[in-house]
């Protein structure tokens, strides 16, 4: 939020210069100030568009999402996938679309709307969901859970654990899953998900703070679908680029 506002008073003032310079008429080289004006607004009003209707980068904070998302990732999030909103206000003006399941889907946290958070759908207004275990239920259904790797080394800040990695399968929407090897499940859920409102679950499933804990996402807290890897920073292992996940497409 605080670069929207950056960005948006930058805007203004150039803009305002701008608009001076032809009140005025004044000539190239006549006022350093609206020179400036004239030179940088183009291009704060574009990033000021881009960023805050079509596309916005933003970085992984923390191992939530593994084996899909790693701490240090850079990723690209489409914000007009869930409706175009105006910014600082995030009011949607234009509806462009609505969450399916198996998005990974950013938005602004519920318990504080200043922090963005990174999970994926789960259930979607109107489902019931069931999490028992390590199992989970969508409307009365099994999400299967297929295991590809049962000796899975991960690691995060808090160190590195054995996984077992398995792919899910939601709406026909396959992605990996970590389940900690040993642990029972982290905790319970059942309800029905509200109108207006999503259910969102990490992908790692035992070392994830999401729906299960803290409820449900309303839809005006939606800032976009993650659909882009275009940096990575190899966090855990003391720093360096991570070549190999740049360039990776979300899913």
């Amino acid at each position: 939020m605080v670069l929207e506002w950056i960005l948006l008073t930058l805007a203004l003032v150039t803009g305002l210069l701008v608009l001076l310079g032809k009140l005025k008429k004044m000539p190239e080289g006549r006022s350093i100030m609206v020179d400036y004006g004239r030179s940088l607004f183009p291009v704060i009003l574009i990033v000021f568009v881009l960023r805050s209707f079509m596309v916005e980068p933003f970085r992984i904070p923390s191992g939530s999402m593994l084996p899909t998302l790693h701490l240090g990732d850079f990723i690209l999030v489409n914000k007009a996938a869930y409706g175009l909103r105006l910014p600082i206000i995030y009011k949607k003006i234009i509806p462009t679309g609505e969450p399916e399941r198996g998005d990974v889907m950013v938005f602004r946290f519920p318990e504080n709307p200043k922090i963005n958070f990174i999970k994926r759908v789960v259930g979607l207004p109107g489902d019931k969901i069931r999490v028992v275990g390590r199992t989970v239920y969508v409307n009365g259904a099994k999400l299967e859970q297929t295991l590809v790797d049962g000796n899975h080394q991960t690691a995060d800040l808090r160190g590195g654990y054995t996984s077992n990695r398995y792919v899910e399968n939601i709406d026909e929407v396959t992605h990996d899953i970590l389940l900690r090897k040993g642990g029972r499940g982290a905790k319970g859920f059942d309800g029905i998900v509200p109108d207006g409102q999503y259910f969102v679950m990490g992908d790692n499933r035992d070392n994830s703070r999401d729906s299960r804990y803290w409820g449900y996402v309303p839809s005006e807290n939606l800032v976009g679908r993650a659909f882009f890897i275009w940096f990575a920073w190899d966090v855990v292992n003391g720093g360096g680029v991570d070549w190999g996940r740049i360039g990776r497409i979300i899913d």
